[in-house]
This record gives structure tokens, C-alpha cells and sequence, in this order.
């Protein structure tokens, strides 16, 4: 059984010029222990899609006027809002984009920290200090009870990363959104980030969904992809499928574009084009101005799911690529 389902969300803002659909009817699930990436170009509604079925986004301007999010069987989108924060960041917690500034640099390292145990947990300041102390440790930061009482500016990007991570943690979740945790992070770090995850993973069983743009670091880690593009989810499938028999040309162009260390590749090649105006899109498919297989039906209507097994769909009108 899915731990987290989602069901046809969308996700609006209203503004001035318009509706943005950002979020135009997405479905997929998320297994217990499992991993789930989630690909595609910035703006393809990856982040917002998480953001706003937690409720981390304003509204106005942002409306869901359908969906469901299911968390164990429950509606997140129905609850009442002391309800659904005793849910998010305790069952469900999630790593933000940017470490330089999810902290709050006014408060010391140990106050964000213990704050989420004393509120979902119940616990006395004492006991959140020392159950921090080894959050922090799990995460590969040395002295920590002196890290407790540093402030954010103190630490390195790759430093104040593992401490998102360990206040992701504290609470135990079943379900880790891990939105970009590797942004402007070298190599050698981001690889010991992603192996940090793996580990936790391991330890405590829970449900990963990593939201990224690279695809090197979805086939090292991703049990499941989905690939999304202007609000809309294009592709899905195991990881090996979709990178040995991706279905959509955008899946494929995503593939092509990125750089390979087993190939002598002069030029690189690039999707050429923008992703479209969200706020006005057309009935047909909107990575029609951009596809090389494209088709005039596709200029005419989105197309249904269509299945390629019991495990990989996607939706293309054209069946031969």
C-alpha cells in the first residue's frame, strides 16, 4: 500500500496577468522505503507541487481547486490546518533548496534543532539537546554540542546542508522530501550527502522523494522516476526503464543533454526553446513547439496515459520514437 498518493492535483495562482496553472493534474504514489525521483526543467511545477499540498505557500495567490493528497489514507488537502501540522515536519519532513537560507541566522544552530522535537515530540529541552547532539553526529558533524550553539553563518554550505538534513531527521518521518539537496554543493560533497541518505534510508525504512535536476544523481539513488514538464507529469517508470527505454522526446532529450563520462562528446546537445507561458497554455500537449516527433493532433489535444507496462506509462500520441 502507497504511503504518500497523490491524485490529479493542481495547484493555481491568480494573478494580475492571470492563472498560472503550475500544477496541472499530476498522479503518482510513493512506497514505504522507496524512493521516488522527480525530474524535468525549472518551472516544471517540481517544488511547487510538494510546497503546496503542505501548505508552505501563501494563499492567495495559490488555490488547488482539485486533487488529493493521501498520507496513510488521509486527505492532506481536507484537513484542518492543527491537524495537518502535526503531521508535516514530524511524518512528513522535507529538505529545502537552499541551505544559505532555510536557516534562520538569528537563531543558533541548537534552537532550530531541538525546536521540532519539543513541538512534535514533547520533549524537555534537555532531552531534545542530547537527541540533536546526535542527530547531528548521525550526519558526520564533530563536536557537536559546540555546533549546537553555532550560528548559521558559521558553517559551509556542505555543513549547514547536513544540518537540514539533520533536522529532517530528528522527528523519525516516514516520508523525507528532499527538495534539491545537493544544490551548489561540489562533487565530492554531494556524494557524501546522497550516501548520508542512502544510510539513513537503510536504518530507519523510510520513503524518499528527491526532487533534483540531475539525472546522474536520480540513477544512483531513484527506485522509481517521474518525469514532469509544465505542470503535467510526461513519463514514469523504474529507473533502468527509463533510461534504457524512455518513452516521451522530452524524457529522451533530457537524457541526450546531459554529459556522459563514457562518451567523447564534442557538442553537448540542448533542448532547444523555453518551457511555456504557464498562464497560457493551450489544449494540446506544451512540449509541442519543442518536440521532434511532433504530430498535428498534438497541437490539438493533451494525450491520455497510455500504457507501456505494468510499471512504465507516459503520454505521447507517438508510439514509434
Amino acid at each position: 500500500m502507497a504511503i504518500l498518493e497523490i491524485k490529479n492535483l493542481q495547484a493555481h495562482f491568480h494573478t494580475r496577468k492571470g492563472i498560472v496553472k503550475a500544477v496541472n493534474g499530476i498522479s503518482y504514489s510513493l512506497e514505504p522505503g522507496q524512493t521516488l525521483g522527480i525530474v524535468g526543467e525549472s518551472g516544471s511545477g517540481k517544488s511547487v507541487s510538494q510546497l503546496s499540498y503542505l501548505r508552505l505557500l501563501p494563499s492567495p495567490p495559490l488555490r488547488i481547486p482539485q486533487g488529493q493528497v493521501l498520507y496513510r489514507g488521509q486527505d492532506l488537502l481536507t484537513l484542518p490546518e492543527d491537524k495537518l501540522r502535526a503531521i508535516r515536519g514530524h511524518k512528513i519532513s522535507m529538505i529545502f533548496q537552499e541551505p544559505m537560507t532555510s536557516l534562520n541566522p538569528y537563531l543558533t544552530i541548537g534552537s532550530q534543532l531541538i525546536e521540532p522535537l519539543m513541538i512534535h515530540l514533547g520533549q524537555s529541552k534537555k532531552v531534545a539537546w542530547k537527541e540533536a547532539c546526535d542527530a547531528l553526529t548521525r550526519v558526520g558533524i564533530g563536536e557537536a554540542d559546540k555546533a549546537m550553539k553555532s550560528y548559521p553563518h558559521e558553517f559551509s554550505g556542505g555543513m549547514r546542508q547536513r544540518v537540514m538534513i539533520a533536522m529532517a531527521l530528528t522527528t523519525r518521518p516516514e516520508v523525507l522530501i528532499a527538495d534539491e539537496p545537493t544544490t551548489a554543493l561540489d562533487v565530492t560533497v554531494q556524494a557524501q550527502i546522497l550516501e548520508l541518505l542512502k544510510k539513513l534510508q537503510k536504518e530507519t525504512g523510510m520513503a524518499i522523494l528527491l526532487i533534483t535536476h540531475d539525472l546522474g544523481v536520480i540513477a544512483g539513488m531513484a527506485d522509481k522516476v517521474v518525469v514532469m514538464y509544465a505542470g503535467r507529469v510526461f513519463e514514469e517508470g523504474p529507473v533502468e526503464t527509463l533510461f534504457e527505454k524512455s518513452a516521451h522526446p522530452y524524457t529522451k532529450a533530457l537524457l541526450k543533454s546531459t554529459p556522459r563520462m563514457d562518451q567523447l562528446q564534442e557538442q553537448i546537445p540542448v533542448i532547444g526553446g523555453t518551457i511555456p507561458d504557464l498562464s497560457q497554455l493551450s489544449s494540446g500537449c506544451p512540449f509541442y513547439d519543442r518536440c521532434s516527433y511532433k504530430k498535428d493532433i498534438c497541437q490539438e489535444t493533451f494525450p491520455l496515459e497510455r500504457k507501456l507496462s505494468s510499471s512504465h506509462h507516459t503520454f505521447c500520441h507517438v508510439e514509434e520514437l
